[in-house]
């Protein structure tokens, strides 16, 4: 992802090969099980999913056996990682704000990705992206990691190692909020170990959107969709969007 400078992110770009270490495959199983879940609220069968900001790929690796899908994303980088991790699936470079492939699926899927939209328009024209690419009675599903009705700050960590003895440790770390903000801080601590043993670290800071419910649901509705809010139950307890494109 790139920032509202034009900068990519290092996670994105030069630290993309350590993704399958930083956030591996199977930590998406259980959010591509909701993802399917909230595909059935289409007014039609879905077979065919358009996801933009699909990263390295891992989410799509849990999708890929139920659905056709085309996978777009900003970094070409990350791009890499996902065609190592689903060959056989289709990956086009373009920005979600902007993407307009002249196709139609039934079911556009945008995970924790749509948090690097900052400013309301970029919000609502990712929306007018996942109108644009719907057919009548589609639905456009959104993962957003926190909405602004529940932010609370957090710190995290996590990684994994390789067989070849390679391993990645990170430390998450979010801020409070300004007042009025519609973005927050959260800081990530990259340690690096390479296969020789040799080891590096890298600090980055990323800003997010922060965006109440209501600006999610008004946005949605100003694109044309008919706007559903589903709260999880337990874990993060996140706030999860499906937009309905209303049947011809």
């Amino acid at each position: 992802m790139t920032t509202a400078s034009g900068t990519t992110l290092r996670l994105y770009g030069e630290l993309a090969p350590w993704w399958p270490l930083i956030s591996p495959v199977e930590v998406y199983e259980e959010d591509a099980a909701t993802a399917a879940e909230l595909f059935a609220l289409a007014a039609r069968p879905v077979r065919e999913v358009l996801e933009l900001g699909s990263g390295g790929g891992h989410l799509a690796r849990h999708l890929r056996d139920g659905f056709t899908l085309t996978l777009v994303d900003l970094s070409p980088a990350m791009l890499s990682v996902s065609r190592a991790v689903n060959p056989d699936v289709e990956h086009l470079a373009g920005d979600m704000r902007e993407l307009r492939l002249g196709r139609a699926f039934d079911a556009v899927l945008v995970h924790d990705a749509i948090d690097y939209m900052t400013t309301a328009e970029d919000l609502a024209a990712t929306f007018r992206t996942a109108w644009a690419h719907l057919r009548p009675g589609g639905v456009a599903v959104f993962f957003p990691d926190h909405v602004a009705d529940t932010y609370e700050p957090v710190t995290d960590c996590g990684g994994s190692d390789a067989p070849d003895g390679s391993g990645v440790r990170y430390l998450e770390w979010s801020l409070p909020p300004a007042p009025g903000a519609t973005t927050v801080r959260t800081d990530y601590s990259f340690t690096l170990r390479a296969a020789d043993g040799s080891v590096r670290l890298v600090h980055e800071a990323h800003h997010t959107g922060l965006f109440p419910v209501a600006e999610w649901q008004r946005l949605l509705a100003e694109a044309g969709f008919a706007a559903t809010t589903v709260t999880e139950q337990g874990g993060a307890e996140r706030t999860l969007f499906v937009g309905s494109r209303p049947p011809a």
